[in-house]
């Protein structure tokens, strides 16, 4: 299986000026190559078959007719490949030179597509030689080698596996790129055969293009321009070439290399489908688009294509709520700016200067009291007014009550431990339940009761209670309904599990002294919600990593499922991938089940959620991004997984 990719490839052969015979040797080079590796489509550079650089030999009868003999040779080595060319050259239509780009599949032309706007400034003068697509009619056809081909601008192609378009060098520049038609009109990825000379800053400025345009069209882009061999009488050509989808540039091409190359890699077309149904903009300025084309575009089918199998060249980050590098600095900035401007209103418009916040020791609550430490700064207010409740229970070990207390201290917050124990254990009696018993209502008695303490003193102090619950515990539900489940603002419920460690310790290195050293130490501390007896070492006993399974694997199926709606044997296959030497398939398989599992018996807890802020491109809000019916059938899901 695919599972949704297709391998689509730039080619830059070696090219002579005015020597086509040479060149469509070349292009036949890359092209076998190509369809060798799987690869659907291959674009080359504009006026790959003369040469972009030709001048005024453009006007030379000879020249147009050596043109057209190389595209007859290229027909005629097709034939038995399935892979679909793009090639450029110059087309005589009715007095008049267009510069073209022919799209061919086994022997036949489907169509040819001439360039709409043409520089005529700096170093390139095309109109002298050539004319603009806008000049022709809807319903223009041309003889070319042998074949009544349509000579059309509006022109898509239609593949089994997708839909492109073409478009031509300087169109990508212009301030109404025919791909933001075609891409409103149905094509989901975009070839553009290019002769784009190098100079400083140039290539920067390129791929901003290119990321910009495949980001607001959610398309792919494959750009090919010229390279080696064309003339370097005024300018030089250096070999761009580029794989883009929707703002990511996927693979690019070795720049001022003097030899042949092929760019490729795989575009995910499900995810851009999943992208584009979702964006109800994308798809209103779709509508608006084809009601004001003066006319549609011509739909061309390729032939059928057998399945190619291809490797999957394409690396897959195991976590994709958290950038790496520099990215990363940036990213833990923001989220926590969101999370406390969003604390910072709710305060306001409450008009409370008490926040009441249960500490345990542990990332969660650590999180959100350095949140709301932010968000009373910002707001001027005395941090005096925060209400750190430690709450000592039967599985609270010495590491974090002593975190926890001494957090609270450092951060200058007003501290209150109340155990618990005695509480509980009257609760039991009241309800008859054995206290040796370890089972869920031994658990969940304890964390109702701290929300009970939590939501008195909060009506006792005139205060909020904010909540700690982050995002992958919503989506796995690994939280007690109407325990810690409940706050009244959530600053975490946005924020994934992977994500809270490194913020938590990006906010630890910009402290000093006992606070920083302490914050480290619970980024170090086993994530356990500490419900069960230690052991006898006073060792936390209870890992919920061990219970639910790993935090990256969930929080990597949480994106894909949600973000993507990806089936269950994809999130697999990218899981595998991403987690090859770190986790066997039999293992991946067993915790996507699970996940599966309780991602669906769990949502009725995700329908009364507490507002929080959301941060990212995840979110189980019930009011704004996921509206799931808390009674929704897993068994598809569960049976398409017990099949991987």
């Amino acid at each position: 299986m695919n599972y949704g990719f297709v391998k689509m490839a730039a080619g830059v052969p070696e090219v002579r000026v005015a020597d086509p015979k040479f060149n469509v040797q070349a292009i036949e080079n890359l092209v076998i190559q190509a369809e060798g590796r799987g690869i659907e489509v291959i674009c080359m550079p504009e006026l790959s078959i003369t040469g972009y650089s030709c001048g005024d030999l453009f006007a030379q009868q000879l020249l147009l007719d050596e043109a057209e003999m190389a595209l007859i040779h290229l027909l005629n080595f097709s034939r038995s490949l399935d892979i679909i060319t793009i090639v450029g050259l110059p087309v005589p239509y009715k007095g008049s030179l267009f510069n073209c780009a022919a799209v061919i599949q086994k022997g036949k032309i489907l169509g040819i597509i001439p360039k709409t706007y043409l520089p005529n400034y700096h170093e390139f003068y095309e109109a002298r030689w050539f004319a603009s697509a806008l000049q022709l009619r809807p319903e223009a056809e041309v003889w070319m080698c042998g074949q009544l081909v349509k000579l059309s601008s509006k022109q898509l192609f239609r593949t089994p596996t997708c839909t492109f378009g073409v478009e031509l060098c300087e169109d990508l520049w212009s301030p109404l790129q025919p791909s933001t038609f075609q891409t409103m009109s149905g094509a989901e990825i975009v070839f553009n055969m290019s002769a784009d000379n190098d100079v400083v800053g140039k290539q920067e400025y390129l791929k901003q293009l290119l990321r910009q345009q495949t980001a607001s069209t959610i398309s792919g882009y494959i750009y090919s321009s010229a390279g080696f061999g064309e003339s370097t009488q005024d300018v030089v050509f250096s070999s761009k070439a580029y794989i883009v989808e929707d703002g990511k540039i996927l693979a690019q091409a070795k720049p001022h290399s003097l030899e042949p190359q092929i760019v490729e890699s795989e575009i995910d077309i499900e995810r851009l489908r999943s992208e584009r149904r979702q964006n109800t903009t994308f798809t209103a300025c779709a509508s608006q688009t084809m009601r004001s084309l003066s006319s549609n575009y011509a739909i061309i089918d390729t032939a059928l294509i057998g399945q190619h199998q291809f490797e999957i060249t394409r690396q897959f980050r195991a976590n994709p709520f958290v950038p790496t590098g520099p990215d990363l600095d940036d990213r833990c900035e923001e989220v926590f700016a969101i999370q406390a401007e969003g604390l910072a209103k709710r305060l306001m418009h409450t008009k409370t200067s008490t926040a009441v916040i249960g500490i345990s020791g542990g990332l969660d609550s650590t999180l959100a009291l350095l949140v709301t430490v932010k968000a009373f700064d910002l707001l001027k207010l005395d941090r005096r007014g925060i209400v750190g409740v430690t709450m000592p229970g039967f599985g609270t070990t010495d590491r974090t009550y002593n975190n926890a207390v001494d957090l609270m201290h450092a951060l200058g917050i007003t501290m209150q431990e109340i155990n618990i124990s005695k509480a509980v254990m009257q609760h039991f009696d009241d309800i008859d339940h054995d206290p040796r018993v370890h089972d869920v209502t031994y658990e969940n008695s304890q964390a109702r009761e701290r929300t009970q303490i939590l939501m008195d003193l909060a009506n006792q102090l005139g205060g909020m209670v904010i909540g700690t619950g982050d995002l992958s515990e919503l989506a796995l539900g690994w939280c007690t309904y109407n325990g810690d489940h409940m706050s009244m603002y959530a600053v975490n419920a946005g924020v994934p599990k992977t994500l809270v460690r490194h913020l938590v310790r990006w906010v630890a290195e910009r402290h000093e002294g006992a606070a920083s050293k302490i914050l480290l130490d619970i980024v170090d501390t086993p994530i356990s919600p500490e419900l069960i007896p230690a052991d006898a070492e006073g060792q936390i006993t209870q890992k919920t990593e061990d219970l639910v399974g790993p935090y990256e694997l969930h929080d990597f199926f949480l994106y894909y499922v949600v973000r993507w709606g990806f089936r269950p044997s994809k999130i697999y296959f990218l899981a595998t991938r991403a987690f090859a030497g770190v986790y066997d398939n039999d293992v991946i398989k067993k915790w996507l089940i699970n996940f599966y599992k309780r991602f669906f018996s769990q949502q009725f807890k995700r329908s009364c959620m507490p507002d929080g802020p959301k941060v990212g491109s995840v979110s189980l809000s019930p009011r704004g991004d996921w509206r799931m019916p808390s009674d929704a059938s897993r068994d598809a899901w569960l049976l398409e997984c017990e099949g991987l």
